[in-house]
């Protein structure tokens, strides 16, 4: 199968390589003796990719510490069933599903790749596998982030950074959903965009003072550094700091900070998928590419705004 790898974690994405990989083993994923307990072979449509992916130890290394390069980048998927193992449940072969795969093992962006069936959800056929595999991650981080760490509720109000990317446009989406006030970040240019994707007002991080938004019940943080410092400020007592950029640099007053790796969740994708078909929910796609184009198109000349999607079929 063809398939990108990586093999030097000091090249980064420039040390992708594009090229002919195993097949997974059917014979041996349906064996008693070799499978894994629950796994499937999804032939990939759509897959995505996270910048800094190549600086997780996940991507070099596998659950016991050993090298296991030359890795398979990529974790998001969107594809169909071929084969199933022993102990698989919840799926059948020629299945539409999308999700996470394990951070340890091979990824995505290949013509197969192997995966534990709980990782995944069925997608519906009104969904795009492109689409698909766009709201896994992005959609599931921020499910996570304002649901389940930051137990978001009606009336409250939300501080989105980044709101017009792929994770934060979700986020502001989510949020308004269920009747939180959001307040939206990022760059002048991004303005338009976050207001699109759910913001009630927008704060720009270059010529306005972030700390003019007042308390707010939550922080949804995707940029860390300086301004996730100054936003923990910005938390009302009792109330969450959530990011996903690494340990908090502080606390609120009587309050959470949280710094949380978002995990596949079957229910939590299925529930994002049922608000795509329902048009409540816009993924933030910022261009989509071919698996021949993709050491290019993951080497970026310029910044792209929205999620950058690999279509293997």
């Amino acid at each position: 199968m063809k398939a990108i790898v990586v093999t030097d974690p000091a090249a980064g994405t420039a040390g992708m390589t594009l090229t002919e990989r195993p097949d997974p083993d059917v014979a041996r994923l349906a064996s008693l003796d070799g499978a894994n307990y629950g796994d499937v072979i999804v032939a990939v449509h759509a897959s995505g990719f996270t910048g800094n992916e190549l600086e997780w130890p996940s991507t070099w290394i596998d659950r016991l510490g050993r090298d296991r390069t030359p890795s398979i980048p990529g974790h998001e998927v969107a594809g169909v069933v071929t084969s199933l193992s022993f102990g698989t449940a919840g799926l059948s072969v020629g299945q539409r599903v999308f999700g996470l795969t394990d951070w340890t093992r091979d990824g995505t962006l290949a013509q197969y790749v192997v995966v534990e069936a709980r990782n995944l959800a069925p997608l519906p056929g009104g969904v795009d596998f492109t689409v698909g595999a766009s709201v896994a991650m992005t959609g599931l981080t921020a499910w996570q982030g304002l649901f389940e760490h930051g137990h978001l509720s009606a009336g409250q109000s939300v501080l989105v950074h980044g709101a017009a990317g792929a994770v934060g446009s979700m986020a502001a989406q989510l949020a308004r959903e269920v009747g939180a006030y959001v307040i939206g970040t990022g760059r002048a240019a991004h303005r338009r965009t976050a207001l699109d994707f759910g913001a009630h007002e927008f704060i720009d991080l270059d010529n306005d003072t972030l700390e003019d938004v007042g308390a707010v019940d939550l922080v949804f943080d995707v940029f860390g550094g300086d301004i996730g410092t100054r936003s923990v400020r910005l938390v009302r007592a009792g109330g969450t700091f959530v990011t996903v950029t690494g340990p908090p640099q502080g606390r609120p007053a009587n309050g959470l900070a949280i710094d949380f790796v978002v995990v596949s969740d079957r229910t939590q994708l299925s529930e994002i998928a049922r608000r795509v078909q329902d048009r409540r929910l816009r993924t933030h796609i910022g261009q989509v590419a071919s698996l021949d184009d993709a050491v290019a198109v993951l080497n970026p000349t310029q910044k792209i705004n929205g999620k950058t999607i690999i279509r293997v079929r």
